[in-house]
């Protein structure tokens, strides 16, 4: 029955007979698949976009500095200034057992117009780090030439420095490899032995970023007389604990070491990555559970419509099933050939939709690339290829179910009323 050659030519010509009816059905079923796929892709791209600005950095991650203090605590008087240090690392380190990396870090920033970091006769302001080499695992650079910071740099007080890749322009030619090449920050020469990038282009502080020198935070806080100070801490936190309980953690330890007031909470700075990643995350979850709500809902209309339309079939048709059944076909037979038939016109346009709205993602992906539009928030939107299928297989189900209510009807009618209906 399935694969009888009358029964597809029996459905050609029933849907061929009501070409206005049948075109308006299936339009109905495309426009369904076919908005469902636009609206996911562009929930996507929206996603894709927010979510570039966190590809430089490990998203279960928070921030904590110093600020003046705003409370008197153990003859400590009100608006006093003070300062990590390098105990306080390893206080975090072995006390916390949550934290996963502590990377302690000094900077002087490009504005600061005293940077001036230079080579032969060419000199650029840019930003200064001292790190150490956890940096990495926080701030997700990628090495291109050379090497990042160790261990022994530290230990030694090395005056080696990585340079970001849009630094290497502002100071060097562009057949000159910079790598074991000495440039000069604050009358002292370091050694350039890395050369890193930046997994993402659009994030807000990317330009000061790629344009920033790394040096060991030892010889960092030697070169700068800094001795001790730590500007701030980066800390990631291990997977399954939560960072804002970790901060509080942290950030109550830190004010017992520096005689801060437990209650004064403007005594610290501090910005909770992990807080903005998961906040971003569940408005996104609220957003795809929309657009599929949506989007299904669309994609049932067009199905209803071509169940209602089956019961208009199956009547119209009411003495051509009887005069089957007369001359011996089987329920069986007749209920297949009303599924098929809706199949017809449900799957057909659905799969075609599903082709088209993905192409027409494509297109608008390849467009933005081509134009070299540079948006920060909708990039590469997209559908994924199991919600695709799944969005057809639904589809397909759906389509099943809307023929079977009105085959269900036929059949059960007994050949001699059906002979008597006259429609």
């Amino acid at each position: 029955m399935l694969f009888s050659k009358d029964t597809w030519q029996e459905i050609a010509y029933t849907i061929q007979q009501n070409r206005i009816r049948s075109l308006m059905t299936v339009f109905g079923v495309f426009w369904g698949v076919f908005m469902l796929v636009i609206l996911v892709g562009v929930a996507t791209g929206l996603q894709n976009g927010a979510y570039s600005a966190y590809r430089s950095y490990a998203t279960n991650t928070f921030y904590i500095w110093t600020r003046i203090t705003t409370k008197p605590y153990k003859g400590y008087a009100i608006g006093r200034s003070y300062y990590f240090n390098n105990d306080d690392t390893r206080i975090l380190r072995e006390t916390i057992p949550e934290i996963q990396v502590v990377a302690p870090r000094g900077s002087m920033r490009a504005r600061d117009t005293y940077n001036n970091v230079s080579y032969k006769d060419k000199a650029a302001t840019l930003t200064i780090y001292g790190d150490e080499p956890q940096i990495r695992d926080i701030n997700l650079m990628e090495i291109t030439r050379g090497r990042f910071l160790n261990r022994l740099d530290l230990v030694q007080k090395r005056k080696v420095a990585v340079m970001g890749s849009e630094s290497v322009p502002l100071l060097f030619p562009e057949d000159q490899n910079p790598i074991g090449q000495f440039v000069c920050i604050n009358d002292i020469h370091f050694q350039i032995v890395g050369i890193f990038g930046l997994p993402n282009h659009n994030s807000d502080d990317y330009e000061e970023n790629a344009k920033a020198i790394f040096l060991p935070l030892s010889t960092f806080q030697q070169t700068f007389n800094w001795g001790e100070i730590v500007g701030w801490f980066s800390i990631n936190v291990k997977l399954g604990f939560d960072a804002e309980q970790v901060k509080e953690k942290a950030s109550a330890l830190l004010a017992r070491r520096h005689f801060v007031a437990p209650n004064d909470k403007r005594a610290f700075g501090s910005w909770n990555m992990a807080d903005r990643f998961k906040k971003m995350a569940d408005l996104f979850t609220g957003i795809r559970f929309i657009t599929w709500f949506v989007g299904i809902f669309t994609m049932l209309a067009g199905i209803i419509g071509i169940s209602n339309i089956m019961v208009i079939v199956v009547r119209e048709r009411t003495r051509e099933i009887g005069i089957r059944r007369a001359m011996g076909a089987s329920p069986l037979s007749i209920m297949v050939q009303l599924i098929l038939e809706t199949l017809v016109l449900t799957s057909v346009p659905g799969y075609v939709a599903l082709v088209l709205g993905v192409g027409v993602l494509e297109v608008v992906d390849k467009v933005i690339l081509f134009l070299n539009v540079e948006t920060k928030m909708f990039q590469h939107p997209e559908i994924n290829l199991y919600a695709g299928l799944g969005a057809l297989v639904l589809l397909t189900l759906g389509g099943v179910f809307a023929g079977m209510i009105p085959a269900l009807g036929a059949v059960r009618m007994k050949p001699a009323d059906a002979l008597r209906q006259n429609y």
